[in-house]
């Protein structure tokens, strides 16, 4: 207990470090510059500092899907630098993303800085035109940059569905299982009730949603306990009602 004490200490006292750190990296980089400081040990109030506005993220909003695919990776997650990725809004974003981790290694959370280089892009664009050599523009994704953690999954979902071409019941059992596994694979259920949100937007029952999910980490070779720093009692208590599900379940 006291070890778990001591290693809670740290983490707090490296969050706490950090938030100068991310107003001194904002003011450096100027209007265009934003940076999120996540503490993963509350997912769904992931953010604790912000400076500068990008993402129209703010203090207690939820981790993005980029928290959610760190997090579904575990230990084994790593910094994600100098990515381009596209807000629902149209903004053009240069990131990048860096894991936290306590001194046992067990990731914790994520300093982010984002760049709004919409405007560098367009500029960039129109003198490639002027000079004629003006390339087309890459298939940027867009990342859904949600303050409340239920719009994050419900992007993630919609954009799994349209991947599929089809509703629910127009997927066969191998492409409903891979929908399970996508879902788990970018940390959709390391969010506390998203097995319900998941299963109410598909219109089946959270026992069916259970046993698709249970299904496609066993075929996918995948540990049914994700473990880590962000699952709370409340996690805890739906990994037994999975397994009572799965016992149960049709």
């Amino acid at each position: 207990m006291a070890a778990d004490e001591a290693l809670e200490a740290e983490r707090d006292a490296i969050v706490a470090a950090l938030g100068p750190v991310a107003d001194g990296l904002a003011a450096t980089f100027g209007p265009m510059c934003e940076v999120v400081l996540h503490d993963y040990r509350r997912p769904e109030k992931s953010v604790v500092a912000v400076a500068g506005a990008v993402t129209g993220r703010a203090v207690g909003g939820a981790m993005s899907e980029i928290g959610m695919r760190i997090v579904a990776r575990g230990e084994g997650a790593g910094d994600e630098l100098n990515y381009v990725t596209r807000t629902r809004g149209g903004k053009l974003v240069k990131a990048s993303t860096m894991v936290l981790r306590d001194s046992t290694g067990t990731v914790f959370g994520a300093l982010c800085v984002n760049l709004d280089v919409t405007a560098v892009n367009d500029a960039h664009a129109l003198l490639g035109a002027l000079a004629g050599i003006g390339a087309a523009p890459a298939d940027v994704p867009v990342t859904t940059f949600g303050n409340d953690i239920d719009s994050v999954v419900d992007a993630i979902l919609d954009a799994h569905q349209l991947r599929q071409n089809g509703s629910w019941a127009g997927l066969d059992r191998a492409q409903r299982l891979e929908l399970f596994r996508g879902l788990d694979e970018r940390g959709v259920f390391a969010v506390r009730r998203a097995i319900e949100q998941v299963a109410g937007r598909l219109g089946i029952s959270r026992a069916s949603a259970y046993s698709y999910l249970s299904q496609a980490r066993a075929e996918g070779g995948a540990a049914a306990d994700q473990g880590g720093t962000v699952e709370d009692a409340g996690s805890a208590a739906e990994r037994a009602v999975a397994g009572e599900l799965r016992r149960t379940a049709p």
